[in-house]
Parts: C-alpha cells; sequence; structure tokens
C-alpha cells in the first residue's frame, strides 16, 4: 500500500520535529491508515502484528488531543503486560518530547503503588496500564476517568487470551460515553468484535495487507545477537562473503549516519542513504554505488526506493525492519535479473517475536545461522588472496618480480618459504596488529566498542568536557557525537572514543596542547 511521509500528516511541528529526532521519515501502513482516521476523531479496530508501530498510531493522535493544561486523566492505554506498558510509555515520552506539561505514567503490578499514587495525586494526563492495577487504583479512587477523552485496547486478542475481560468492560463502562475507542489486536476473533460492537462507535476496521514474498531465489538467514554485537557482525559477514554491492537497511537516519562512520573507519568503502540528504548528493551517492566505487551502501527504507541495481549480492537488515511489508521490499533488491542473492537478519532479544510475524506473512522460511568465529572470517580472507594470486599468475607478466624471486632462491630459501613470507606480510601482520589492539584496548573499563582514555589535565586548568570534545575533533575529524562520556577529575580527565578511532586519536593526540596546555594522552587502567 502507499505510505506517507510524516512530514506531510496534519500534526504539529513539535510532534514532526521529535519524529525527526527518533530518525523516522515515514509513517508505516498501519500509520499511514489509521493516524488521519484518529485524529478525525473516529473508533477505529485496527489489525496490527507487534513491532509494526502500532504504538505510534495511537501515540500520536493522543499527543494532539492532550490539553496540556488541564491535569485530568485524559487518554488510558490498557496493555495487557507490565513489559508493553513500561515500552509504551517509553514511546509517547519520546514522542512528547518538545510538548511542554504533558505527565505520562505508566501504572502496573510488581511497582509499589504508593510510587504511583504521588504522581496521580499531583496530576497525569496520559496512563497507561495493566488492566489489574488500573482497576485497583479506581477502586482506591486515586485513578479518576471522569474527564477520559481516549481509551486505547492495546493488543486487545492478548489482554483477552489472559482472562481480563471483564476488567476491560468494567474499565471501560467507568468512562464517559463520549470518549473516543481505540482498539488494536493482532486477531480478530468474535470476543474481540463483541467488545466492538458493545463499547465503539460505529468502529472502522483498518487491516493492513500484506505482500507475499515472491523472490524465491533469494537465501533469507538470520543471525541472533547482543545488540552491541552488531557492528562486529556485519564486518565479519562482509569479510566471509566479500560482496562486491551489498545494501544494509537501518531503521533510522541517525543509525545510517553512525553505521556509515564506523565502516569507514574500518576502512571499508561505505556511504549512506537517507531522507535528509538533498538530491544532489543523493545522486552522486548512487552513482558511485553502481559504479562499484562504494561497496556497502547504508540507507533506510524510504530512501532505498530509488535504489535499481541489478547486481547487489547482500542485503543486511541491520534492524529487523518496523513492518513485514518492509521486509520484503528490502530484499527484493538482491536475486534480480535472474541471479541469486542473500539476505541476512540481525535479531536482538525479543526481536525474534517479529521475526515470526515476517515469516508468517510472507509465507517464507528464514533459517536460523550461526555467527562466523574470527578463525572463519581470517581463514575466508586467505582463500580470497589466494584467489587474487591465482588471478595475478594466469593473468599478468610477472618476469621483474620473478626475478627479485630467483635471487632468493639462490640464497638457499625455498619457493615454499618466499610465499609463506610473503602471506605473512600481506595478512598475518593485520592479524597480529588486530589482535594486540584487542588485548591493548581490552582493560580500559569503557563501554562495550569503546576505548577509555587518559588525559593529563583537569578542573585545577579551568577544563571544561567541550575542550576536550574539540580538541578531539578538531585534531582527528572524529565527528563530536561519536566520542562518549567526557569525566573530569581535578588533575585529569578520562575521554571514551569508538575502538577503531584509538589508535588514531592516540597517536595524533599525543603530546598535543588542550587551551593552550601541553598534555598527554594515554590508554587508561579498568576501573
Amino acid at each position: 500500500m502507499k505510505t506517507v511521509q510524516f512530514d506531510k500528516l496534519q500534526i504539529s511541528k513539535k510532534l514532526k520535529r521529535a519524529i525527526k529526532d527518533m530518525g523516522f521519515e515515514e509513517a508505516t501502513p498501519i500509520q499511514t491508515k489509521s493516524i488521519p482516521k484518529i485524529l478525525s476523531g473516529k473508533d477505529i479496530v485496527g489489525q496490527a502484528q507487534t513491532g509494526t508501530g502500532k504504538t505510534a498510531s495511537f501515540g500520536i493522535p493522543i499527543l494532539e488531543m492532550i490539553d496540556s493544561n488541564n491535569k485530568n486523566v485524559q487518554a488510558l492505554v490498557l496493555c495487557p503486560t507490565r513489559e508493553l506498558a513500561i515500552q509504551v510509555a517509553e514511546e509517547i515520552r519520546r514522542l512528547a518530547k518538545y510538548i511542554k506539561g504533558i505527565k505520562i505514567l505508566p501504572i502496573y503490578g510488581g511497582q509499589p503503588i504508593s510510587r504511583q499514587i504521588h504522581p496521580l495525586k499531583k496530576g497525569v494526563q496520559i496512563v497507561i496500564g495493566t488492566p489489574g492495577r488500573v482497576m485497583d487504583h479506581m477502586r482506591r479512587k486515586t485513578l479518576k476517568l471522569t474527564n477520559l477523552r481516549m481509551a486505547v485496547l492495546d493488543e486487545a486478542d492478548e489482554m483477552l487470551n489472559m482472562g481480563f475481560r471483564e476488567d476491560i468492560e468494567t474499565i471501560l463502562k467507568a468512562t464517559p460515553t463520549d470518549r473516543q475507542t481505540i482498539l488494536f489486536s493482532a486477531t480478530m476473533p468474535k470476543a474481540i468484535l463483541e467488545i466492538a460492537k458493545i463499547y465503539q462507535n460505529k468502529p472502522e476496521i483498518i487491516k493492513v495487507v500484506h505482500k507475499k514474498l515472491t523472490v524465491p531465489s533469494i537465501e533469507q538467514y538470520y543471525f541472533e545477537m547482543k545488540r552491541r554485537n552488531k557492528f562486529e557482525v556485519l564486518t565479519r559477514l562482509i569479510d566471509i562473503h566479500n560482496p562486491k554491492l551489498s545494501l544494509v537497511f537501518c531503521n533510522t537516519k541517525k543509525q545510517v549516519d553512525e553505521l556509515v562512520l564506523r565502516l569507514q573507519g574500518r576502512g571499508y568503502f561505505a556511504d549512506g542513504l537517507h531522507g535528509d540528504m538533498k538530491q544532489r548528493q543523493r545522486d552522486r551517492v548512487m552513482n558511485s554505488f553502481r559504479m562499484g566505487n562504494t561497496e556497502v551502501l547504508v540507507a533506510t527504507d524510504v530512501a532505498a526506493r530509488g535504489i535499481d541495481v541489478d547486481n547487489i549480492e547482500i542485503v543486511f537488515n541491520y534492524d529487523v525492519p518496523q513492518d513485514e511489508e518492509y521486509y520484503v521490499h528490502r530484499i527484493g533488491r538482491t536475486g534480480r535479473a535472474g541471479k541469486t542473492g542473500k539476505a541476512f537478519t540481525f535479531v536482538v532479544g525479543k526481536e525474534i517475536y517479529k521475526l515470526k510475524n515476517i515469516q508468517k506473512y510472507t509465507k517464507t522460511k528464514i533459517k536460523r545461522e550461526r555467527i562466523p568465529s574470527i578463525r572463519e572470517v581470517e581463514e575466508s580472507k586467505a582463500y580470497i588472496l589466494l584467489d587474487k594470486i591465482t588471478h595475478i599468475i594466469e593473468k599478468e607478466n610477472l618476469s621483474n618480480e620473478a626475478s627479485i624471486i630467483e635471487k632468493l632462491l639462490d640464497e638457499d630459501y625455498t619457493a615454499i618459504d618466499i610465499a609463506a613470507a610473503l602471506l605473512k606480510i600481506n595478512m598475518g601482520k593485520n592479524q597480529e596488529n588486530s589482535q594486540e589492539d584487542e588485548l591493548q584496548f581490552k582493560n580500559t573499563g569503557a563501554e562495550p566498542g569503546m576505548v577509555r582514555l587518559f588525559i593529563n589535565i583537569g578542573k585545577n586548568k579551568k577544563i571544561k568536557p567541550r575542550d576536550i570534545l574539540g580538541s578531539i575533533t578538531d585534531e582527528t575529524s572524529i565527528p563530536g557525537k561519536l566520542i562518549g562520556s567526557i569525566d573530569i577529575y581535578s588533575k585529569y580527565t578520562f575521554v571514551e572514543i569508538p575502538k577503531e578511532y584509538a589508535k588514531k586519536v592516540l597517536k595524533v593526540m599525543k603530546n598535543n596542547t588542550i587551551k593552550g596546555k601541553k598534555v598527554n594522552i594515554e590508554l587508561a587502567n579498568a576501573r
């Protein structure tokens, strides 16, 4: 289905600004269909899976409807679990970033009720809660719903499966009859339709029809990992498969920018594509990709629409797509013109459920694959190098090089000795350096993927974080947003930087000056 850009929706500039900060460009299919309907005041029943962006589908209209000067509860979102309630509250808070005076409170069992009573008494406009705890507050009269303007049932089928039907009906009966009622459910059992009939006013049913996958020539795999390991896994897979052209998908523009910088820092010919770029920039990036000068293109879903390149060998889903339909669009960029292609999806934690939904709706099998070890990566690099050597022997004139080798043979070295030494120079040295770096950088007490550095200057010289940040970025050209925490003490400072930039910073900043004071910078000891 046709989707819309967020800046085309009839929503406030403050909301658009928050959405832009979150890095999203385009509404998902369920958001495209439901947001305008909810904004118009209609009751809706939306059929949508977890991970399709349904929280924003009701979160955006809630924030548009709320009167921030009124301290009463105006919107109530019911969720089946405490985890979902917390997640929904966090997302609505991010959307409300630039809207002053709005209070959002998740209420659920397992947390002391006194911690929830205090903010409710002070005034909260949006409550996100589990049915049991909402009922508890209603009985205590700490939650009053007489001013409620919108009620949302999120994952309604799950709440019914958990036996909450009676609680849901009791809660809805205690709300004003002229409220707007929004219901989201992954399935549409009879009980859901009964609730819709009783408690909604002529609801409109919104269902997103998913496309069937029609690209059988694509091998599809997924890798389960921790979030902090995604970059390392990506580089290993690129090294092992050595694709001439590959496409990496991220869900946000911010992630695209950060990933491109990290890939370039590791020496890959990478570039990015997203909606904030001017057309001239996009054309330049695409031309470089088509010609093979850029080997790894990192993009958002919106930006990738115009990519029509036949030789993309691998598509990486660095982030699991927000909607099942996006998955189909993404992996369809490979396996074109009768060629085979590969699609690799990176899965973190509960995203495995999103992947199951993708498999269900695309009616395709995505196989689990093991993350390759460093040893396998090195072996693969060796085979690639041997292929290059074979090609050079067969295709090029090596008479000058051969005469040099003959001199070594005269000195009683064997051909095997010479070849092994040259191979060692080409790849063994890099391997030793990388292992050395790993050992060297492992115990500095930094966050995963970062290195903690010690600088022998601090508050007693009137040093501030901006001085440290400015000096490193000016001297090394590393973007400021990649610099981690900066802790300034009386006589010294600690700063965290990405591991791949550590050698460069140590080399460039050695015996440099900060605010006119000569400084020394070295690896920090573990905390």
